[in-house]
């Protein structure tokens, strides 16, 4: 049913797995297990496995029990011969595991880019072609005169940053609670594809980008971002002239931040429907392109594209994945899902249901709080879940 996916998902990993080793043993350098914010991948993508199954079984159990323990045990039984069916812990299996191979390999490629590229930049071309685009002025005096405030600073800041969990959690979210399996597919298939092109990107055109390259035009700034530039430039330096130990992560063209953001974004665009989660990742996407520019990691030419790398790799992997594109590509609807699901008549999954004309109303997307508290009370009203099987 998913073979275009198995395969695409298959021979990136191996494609990546195979460039890596064989440029490490060119260069005489090892392979390094990236580190996360939960430590080696090895056991970081497991342990968010088991964390992710432990939170769709227990807390759905004790919210449909009404917090009554006894009927926990039947209702986490139910939960698993439902949703844990065999593919189900195929796209989880196969998905965080192929993530899991690209994603290091994207890292030991990228700290390889010095030793097979040598010193060559293209940072002043980069940094010129901005000023042009901003009228002979720098892109970091702009953007420092306009949203120079302490608070914005810091917030954008802690957006840039929390792309570094997210990146491993949503992955774990879409294959995990992914309702169509398509849905899952076609989120893990596109992150493949995403960081691969942009480690192609790297080796294309390579830059350390503006904070690396022009340091002075950052120099006031101090938030967490700008600590991580300083522990990444720490980082390069010890690569290249110290021990050797570890990664270096510098490079800026295409800006990944931009691309798996969008790619985010327009995941949740097309398979959620809940429209406040829309404007929270739209808001996160367009907040991220400003932190790039505003704290040096990137060039405008880098987050353009990035951008291009998202819409390609979104689009790839929803073919690869079963989705059929409507609407010049605006809207899509999944072309197949699981046993369990049938498609209807039309060919479209059976359990999407269509939006009505009413939901596309410009007032469906207003937040309204007495219909909230409405539902939240229906569904207290409600009796508990039946604990027979």
């Amino acid at each position: 049913m998913y073979r275009r996916a198995y395969v695409l998902l298959i021979g990136v990993a191996a494609t990546m797995a195979i460039l890596t080793v064989v440029t490490a043993l060119s260069l005489g350098r090892s392979v390094v297990d990236p580190e996360g914010f939960l430590g080696p991948g090895w056991l970081r993508f497991p342990l968010l496995v088991g964390l992710a199954l432990l939170a769709d079984l227990v807390p759905r159990a004790l919210w449909h029990s009404r917090m009554r323990l006894s009927q926990v045990p039947d209702l986490v039984k139910a939960r698993w011969r439902e949703h844990w069916t065999r593919e189900r812990f195929t796209l989880v299996a196969l998905g965080i595991g192929c993530f899991y191979v690209t994603y290091a390999c994207y890292r030991n490629l990228k700290s390889f880019l010095p030793f097979v590229l040598g010193e060559k930049k293209y940072d002043t071309e980069l940094h010129a072609l901005d000023k042009i685009l901003f009228l002979g002025n720098d892109p970091s005096a702009v953007l420092h005169t306009i949203f120079g405030f302490s608070w914005f600073e810091q917030s954008i800041s802690t957006i840039y940053l929390w792309y570094l969990p997210l990146v491993p959690v949503l992955v774990a979210v879409w294959t995990i609670w992914s309702r169509n399996i398509s849905f899952g597919y076609w989120f893990v298939t596109s992150q493949v594809i995403a960081w691969t092109l942009g480690t192609a990107t790297y080796y294309m055109l390579p830059a350390l980008g503006p904070k690396f390259a022009f340091p002075w035009l950052y120099a006031d700034l101090d938030t967490g971002a700008s600590q991580l530039a300083d522990s990444l430039f720490y980082s390069r330096t010890n690569v290249l002239w110290g021990d050797g130990d570890g990664l270096q992560s510098t490079a800026a063209f295409a800006s990944l931040h931009t691309a798996i953001t969008l790619l985010w974004a327009l995941m949740v665009q097309y398979t959620i429907r809940s429209r406040i989660v829309h404007w929270v990742f739209w808001a996160n996407f367009g907040l991220t392109i400003i932190a790039t520019l505003y704290f040096g990691w990137h060039y405008v030419a880098d987050d353009v594209a990035g951008a291009m790398i998202a819409v390609v790799a979104f689009y790839v992997g929803g073919v690869a994945s079963g989705q059929k594109f409507e609407r010049r590509g605006f809207s899509s609807h999944p072309t197949t899902t699981t046993s369990r699901v049938p498609l209807g008549p039309d060919g479209r999954d059976a359990d999407v249901r269509v939006e009505t004309d009413e939901e596309r109303a410009p007032s469906a997307s207003r937040l309204n709080l007495s219909r909230l508290f409405r539902r939240f009370r229906r569904r207290a009203d409600r009796p508990a879940a039946p604990t027979g099987d």
